[in-house]
Order: structure tokens, then sequence, then C-alpha cells
């Protein structure tokens, strides 16, 4: 209730809109992208809060030391054991079973850099735990950020990129000039449905 009253503070005052889908029924895998800035942070918790979205994201263990543990972890934090990938899916597919309907957050695109390829564990993840992904999105342009649709992946990646490339063609993100067309290097090789490395989590220090 004062997450949802925070977050009706947050849009009433803010210069962005939210629109698009509403919160997704199911439990799911949440693509935020153009990730080109810290407020992406901010503006993906205005999201989840005031469409009452249980998030939780994926964050390197050395974010949650110290005073700083507790409160990542209130507001979705899931630190992550580098050497042991695998447990993150184990994780995930944990809460599916269990019947809890949440969103897990992954930024593919990197920690606010223009890289050449996206990283493929949104995809990975998504297809060993058997959740469909859904597509949120920030656009500086129109000043709108919210969810797009919630779908399921086919297995054929280049096809699904290219489901995912038609969404995201015109948002430019915060800082266009930082966006990473989103394209997995997969897309060329042959994919392997295995391990969780280059999940994507976040590693820089503000969230």
């Amino acid at each position: 209730m004062i997450r949802r009253s925070l977050a009706r503070v947050f849009w009433l005052f803010s210069r962005w809109t939210l629109t698009g889908a509403g919160a997704p029924q199911q439990p799911t895998i949440l693509v935020g992208a153009p990730h080109t800035s810290n407020w992406d942070f901010v503006l993906m918790l205005a999201i989840a809060w005031r469409l009452d979205v249980d998030v939780h994201w994926l964050g390197k263990k050395s974010l949650f030391r110290g005073w700083r543990g507790p409160i990542m972890r209130a507001l979705g934090g899931i630190p992550v054991d580098r050497s042991d990938a695998g447990r993150v899916v184990s994780e995930v597919v944990q809460q599916t079973r269990s019947g809890e309907v949440f969103a897990l957050v992954v930024t593919p695109d990197g920690t606010r850099g223009q890289n050449e390829y996206w990283k493929s564990g949104f995809y990975r993840i998504a297809r060993e735990a058997q959740l469909p992904v859904t597509l949120g999105f920030v656009d500086r342009t129109t000043m709108t950020t919210g969810l797009g649709p919630t779908f399921a992946l086919t297995g054929d990646v280049a096809s699904d990129m290219d489901r995912i490339r038609a969404f995201f063609a015109d948002k430019s993100g915060l800082r266009p000039e930082l966006r990473t067309e989103p394209r997995l290097r997969e897309e060329s090789e042959p994919f392997e449905e295995r391990g969780t490395d280059d999940r994507g989590e976040r590693d820089d220090e503000h969230g």
C-alpha cells in the first residue's frame, strides 16, 4: 500500500508518462531496455510499485555487503555468485512452482554503455525456467515508459529477437547515444540452452 502510494505521487509529479500494457498475470522475465542510465532503476521501481508487480533483480554480491544489503533485498535484489550460475535458474524455478507471480528484471544490453550485442542470460533463463518474457521500455523521445507485451520464446533465437527488435525499434532509452541494438551473438551461432553465464545482472554501485 505504501509503495503504491509513493508510486502515485511519483507519477503525479514526474515528467514521464506511464503507458503500455498492464501488469503480467504470471511469472515472467522482465527485459528492461534500453538501459542507458541509473535513472532506469528508479523508473523500474515506479512502474512496478504502481502496477503492483513483485519485481526481483540480479546483482553482484558486493552490492549486498554491509548496510546496503537489507535495502537492496527490500527493493527486490537477489545477490548472485558468479561462480554458481546454475543456482539462479533453480531459484527462479522454485518461485514459479510456488505459485508466486513475480517479474525477474534483466537488463541484457549491459550496464549503461553501448555494446555490440545484448547479453543472452535473459533468453537462457526464460527458456530453462519455461517462463515468458515481458518487454519493459524507456523512451526519452516521447517521455514514456512502461511495460509492453508478454510472450513465450520459441527457441528460434533469430525469430524471437526479430520480434523483440521490432518492439524496441522506436524506443530510445534515456540517453539515446548509449543505446544498444537488440541483438544476440547467438543469432548466428548454435544456441546451447545450458548455464546462465552473461546473465546481465546489475553490477553498478547505484542499483
